[in-house]
């Protein structure tokens, strides 16, 4: 973790101690694998430089940890609210992050939240690396992630599909085994007049692409990647409705446990994520993941707040959708 300290006169301390008053304070924090030791560091350091007397204090934070856990599943807790109180109360007073799981997010905050986006180093990728772009195909691996797709696909000016019917994921009533109220019926108690009707179970149809993918380069678009079940999943349906070379894009790579050799042995051609999470060993364990560079938009966006200046620059052409 570094702290970024912008000094503007000489210190009695040591050339390498400097004091924090008085100064802005940016704390750089990228999440490891270790998701909570991260996130104490970061609260730990916030409140040092708190108390230390910053003008101010802001977090930078490529990816904002506990992002999926914005919504109330059954009786669970809303996770990302929690870790963003708790880095309001540790001093923070400004926030730099990337591609929000949810952008609703944002308003756990109470301080300022900039929440960039990397759509344009994916889709400078998309034009420059790959060499026949024009026969792709935008591909949203679930109607949940269209949008996404969709603003890739009017930048590009390319065709959209989507794949609707995927497995039961994780996160499903089957899985979770909280079932509330119960599915057995009770007698006595309610009023036999006043029974409640029972909420019809959902089921998904057997998977079906709703688009054109034959002969076409197919471009899967999301903004993490972590369990790549699903990814490898929609990459074999694509090939069989005619996909001759799979690409899986997101900001986010996360790679987790086995993702890499399930990834090496699967039809994606090629994963392309940024760095705002490290994974360098995964790319050691699978050729097919390529890395985009997003450095240069945190440090401008660093720079303009240091110096007081709009952060729209940042922003522009930028959609609801991105």
């Amino acid at each position: 973790m570094f702290v970024c300290a912008h000094i503007l006169s000489l210190s009695p301390l040591p050339s390498h101690i400097q004091s924090v008053r008085g100064k802005d304070v940016f704390v750089i924090q990228t999440m490891s694998k270790d998701v909570n030791t991260t996130i104490m560091e970061m609260l730990i350091m916030v409140y040092a430089c708190r108390t230390s007397c910053a003008k101010s204090i802001t977090g930078v934070l490529p990816y904002f940890p506990y992002s999926k856990q914005c919504k109330m599943r059954k009786r669970g807790s809303i996770v990302s609210k929690l870790v963003a109180s708790m880095m309001c109360k540790a001093g923070l007073t400004h926030l730099i992050t990337m591609d929000l799981h949810q952008k609703e997010i944002q308003g756990f905050f109470n301080i300022p939240v900039d929440n960039l986006r990397a759509s344009p180093f994916l889709l400078q990728y998309i034009q420059e690396e790959i060499p026949d772009y024009r026969n792709a195909v935008i591909v949203a691996k679930s109607p949940a992630s269209a949008k996404r797709a969709q603003s890739f696909a009017e930048r590009l000016r390319l065709g959209i599909a989507v794949i609707h019917g995927e497995a039961q994921d994780a996160e499903s009533d089957q899985v979770d085994g909280r079932h509330s109220p119960p599915t057995v019926k009770t007698t006595g108690a309610i009023h036999p007049s006043m029974e409640i009707p029972l909420l019809i179970p959902k089921e998904k149809p057997p998977i079906t692409v709703v688009g054109d993918v034959g002969g076409r380069i197919a471009i899967i678009v999301d903004d993490i990647i972590d369990d790549v079940d699903s990814f490898v999943a929609a990459a074999e349906t694509l090939k069989e409705r005619g996909a001759y070379k799979i690409f899986v894009m997101a900001t986010h790579g996360l790679l987790s446990s086995e993702a890499p050799r399930f990834i090496e042995e699967s039809a994606i051609d090629e994963v392309v994520v940024t760095n705002t999470i490290p994974h360098e060993l995964q790319k050691l364990q699978c050729p097919k993941i390529k890395t985009v560079d997003i450095s240069m938009i945190l440090s401008e966006a660093i720079r303009r707040i240091h110096n007081g200046e709009s952060m729209s620059y940042l922003f522009r052409n930028i959609g609801v959708d991105d």
